[in-house]
């Protein structure tokens, strides 16, 4: 059974919302920190950690901001330790990201990769825009 209030984002619409706070993917990561968990595994956090430490985002956000970004999210996300490993993906290592969500029994996807987004939905698991996701927890609540 799927948890309506956990949530996976790919890391791609992760580092969006850190470098662009106001775009639709920081909109929807923020939403989901408020009415949920975003869910993590070790390999998606160590991938996220990775690209953040990038030089190219610093006319953007400051490599400290980035860090204190991280350190948030850790004390806000569940981590969570795959248990299945899952060959769906035209792109492979999309598939962490399904991993992450089948094991978390996560709701939602949040993507803007459509690798991930024709798969909509995956097992139980709804993949979203982040703009859809908006949409879908603003529905939830005003009901």
């Amino acid at each position: 059974m799927r948890d309506r209030n956990r949530f996976v984002f790919d890391t791609n619409t992760i580092v969006s919302a850190v470098l662009f706070e106001h775009s639709k993917p920081g909109q929807a990561f923020r939403r989901a920190l408020q009415v949920g968990k975003v869910m993590l595994s070790p390999t998606t956090l160590e991938e996220l950690t990775e690209v953040l430490e990038r030089d190219k985002f610093d006319s953007y956000v400051t490599p400290l901001e980035r860090e204190e970004f991280l350190e948030g999210l850790l004390d806000r996300a569940m981590i969570v330790e795959p248990s299945e490993t899952i060959r769906e993906c035209r792109d492979p290592k999309d598939d962490k990201i399904l991993e992450l969500a089948v094991t978390a029994h996560a709701s939602h996807i949040v993507t803007g990769d459509s690798d991930l987004l024709v798969l909509h939905p995956f097992r139980e698991t709804k993949i979203v825009t982040p703009e859809e996701f908006l949409k879908a927890t603003l529905e939830d609540t005003s009901e």
